[in-house]
């Protein structure tokens, strides 16, 4: 396991969430002398952007992130993109949270398998946050942000050895195995079998620094060239035209990690037969996890590190459905195995009780209250959101 891969599976996950919710949002947008007070604006839209890059790229949390360490457990980790998603006004539900980040993890992992070469997805990282900058142009102080990890993630990285990033790419595989949710942008393209498994390509540009496959060569023991055969590879494939840049503003080369939602289309998710069975038949251990402790503690500091901002004054957070109907949610919630659903961090541990206070603290501060049916009505239009995603 590689001790710097939460960077790259954070930045990569969190990319994917803001571009679903930028997508969502734009499709909601009332020109603002035209809105009610209940309804999304281009400047609600901002601010939600805003609120969630600038604490997603928080000086302090950023130094907690890049810190060599284990990567979280599943529940763990879901639970930092939990707090995250609600730095600004808006809220999700439980099942809406679990739907949103099944559409994160499904589109990281599918461009993971597809890296020509395990350092590509250094690439993918560095076309999420070129993406990111251009929500944000009108904010010159969260662009600061954004390219300090750009150059955070070029000095730690960029001369990490090909076994490394190797290293790197296992573990991000292993933290995604058995994930078989099916995303209907995926199956519609055609790179998802409907049993949720991704098909891998058999053409396009080979890895930089390698040739295209069909020919082999023989070597004397003097290590001269003593033959050459060819062999149909049954591919369509190309050599690369130039090697992707780790430069401030270069040209990646790679399109894995671009916005795929740019394009308004529908997406949807469904549970696959075999990761309901997989749940059915994997129930997480409840014998004590020698490493929990050490997870609790790096947890308390890597959230305590975002310094997420709690709506001031009397202006309340509003609700955002992902889902067609509030009773498809609730349909959604219940059919959802219980070995999927992240609500809660079940860690057991041996009481640290500065830890344990310092985790409370810090919980208690992100502790979300209910709001009214009259209060929760900006964004109820976003009631039809989830199926169109």
């Amino acid at each position: 396991m590689s001790m710097r891969t939460l960077p790259l599976l954070f930045l990569n996950l969190g990319g994917e969430m803001l571009y679903i919710l930028d997508q969502r949002l734009r499709a909601q947008n009332i020109p603002g002398d035209k809105a009610r007070k209940d309804e999304w604006t281009e400047v609600d839209r901002k601010r939600v952007m805003n609120d969630i890059i600038s604490t997603m790229f928080n000086r302090k949390f950023m130094e907690e992130l890049f810190k060599p360490q284990e990567l979280y457990s599943k529940k763990a980790l879901r639970t930092v993109y939990d707090r995250l998603a609600h730095a600004s006004i808006m809220r999700l539900n439980q099942a809406s949270m679990d739907k949103l980040y099944d559409l994160m993890t499904m589109a990281f992992k599918y461009q993971v398998l597809l890296c020509p070469r395990p350092k590509d997805v250094l690439l993918v990282t560095f076309n999420h946050l070129d993406a990111i900058k251009g929500l944000i142009q009108d904010s010159p102080a969260i662009l600061h942000q954004v390219d300090e990890t750009l150059r955070q993630l070029t000095g730690i990285y960029g001369g990490l050895s090909a076994g490394e990033f190797q290293l790197i790419r296992q573990t991000l595989l292993i933290f995604f195995q058995d994930l078989h949710i099916r995303v209907s942008i995926f199956l519609k393209d055609k790179v998802q079998n409907s049993n949720g498994r991704f098909v891998l390509p058999v053409s396009g540009p080979v890895p930089w620094g390698t040739e295209v496959p069909g020919l082999i060569r023989t070597f004397n023991s003097k290590g001269e060239e003593v033959k050459k055969t060819e062999f149909k590879h049954g591919g369509s494939y190309v050599a690369a035209l130039k090697e992707g840049s780790l430069e401030l503003y270069g040209d990646r080369v790679l399109k894995l990690g671009t916005n795929m939602y740019s394009v308004n289309r529908p997406v949807e998710t469904h549970m696959s037969a075999a990761s309901k069975n997989l749940a059915s038949q994997t129930q997480e251990s409840i014998v004590p996890n020698p490493l929990a402790k050490e997870e609790l503690n790096l947890l308390a500091r890597l959230i305590g590190g975002m310094g997420i901002q709690k709506p001031s004054g009397p202006e309340p957070g509003f609700r955002l459905n992902l889902f067609t109907t509030d009773e498809e949610e609730e349909q959604a919630a219940l059919t959802r195995p219980e070995e999927l659903s992240y609500e809660v961090i079940n860690i057991q541990a041996t009481q640290d009780q500065q830890t344990n206070q310092e985790l409370a603290r810090i919980m208690g501060e992100f502790e979300i209250t209910d709001q009214s049916r009259r209060s929760a009505s900006k964004g109820d239009d976003l009631l039809a959101m989830m199926d169109e995603l």
